[in-house]
């Protein structure tokens, strides 16, 4: 038998650091993250025979959400890349090719935009294929390590949306909570990052938009095609 003495320490790190900072963790069910999409789900029980998109829906992670869903009489799953879960292969910079106008009720992303090139073009895309009055939940990370890499572009902190989900684009916001909190210490002898310790970040953020009418014209266009930045793909990570 051998043993990864490298993976032991880590392990044993990891205990020491959650059993330190136990007093002050929140239970994940009181987080202000997991409270709006509660809300959301409470939302996609209003309209009759509701209709419901999700975004990233490949199951890469073991968790899936299409059963907290199972009231809507229509789920399609979209991902960039085919594979369990998945209905509709393709690119949310192009989504208005997949579907016909105002085809869904409701749309959500679960920590998808951190890997969309350009957020806003994704905005005015699902605006595209929503209906009006419909609602969108988008959750994200404002502080997270790097992953999915290369495919890995942004953070958003909870006023960050206020760019994407607007009267410009089509959107008002209902609810919006950052949770997940967490702390950090600099490793760096940079002293702008001393107090850091002593802010509590969060790791989760979640938004939701209701769709108040279709955005103007070509106020917002955007002729960039993710395609012609990225030489890459999304990695094709899958569930042992």
């Amino acid at each position: 038998m051998s043993f990864n003495v490298g993976e032991i320490i880590k392990k044993s790190y990891i205990r020491l650091i959650r059993f330190m900072h136990k007093p002050l963790m929140n239970k994940a069910g009181e987080d202000p993250y997991h409270a709006v999409i509660r809300e959301f789900v409470t939302l996609s029980m209003e309209a009759d025979n509701a209709s419901i998109l999700e975004i990233g829906s490949r199951n890469v992670t073991g968790v899936t959400r299409r059963a907290m869903f199972s009231h809507c009489s229509q789920y399609i799953g979209f991902d960039i890349l085919d594979g369990d879960g998945v209905d509709v292969v393709g690119d949310v910079h192009d989504l208005s090719r997949h579907f016909p106008p105002e085809s869904f009720d409701y749309v959500y992303s679960i920590s998808v935009f951190e890997h969309v090139l350009f957020p806003w073009k994704a905005a005015l895309e699902i605006n595209k294929v929503m209906k009006v009055g419909g609602y969108v939940l988008v959750t994200s990370h404002p502080v997270w390590p790097p992953h999915e890499l290369p495919w890995d572009f942004w953070r958003f902190p909870g006023g960050g949306f206020h760019a994407l989900f607007n009267e410009y684009t089509g959107f008002e916001i209902i609810s919006i909570a950052e949770g997940l909190p967490c702390s950090i210490y600099s490793l760096a002898q940079d002293a702008p990052a001393y107090d850091n310790c002593f802010h509590t970040l969060n790791q989760g953020v979640s938004v939701i938009a209701r769709k108040t009418g279709n955005f103007e014209g070509d106020l917002l266009k955007w002729e960039v095609n993710a395609s012609d930045v990225l030489k890459t793909m999304y990695p094709k990570s899958v569930v042992d």
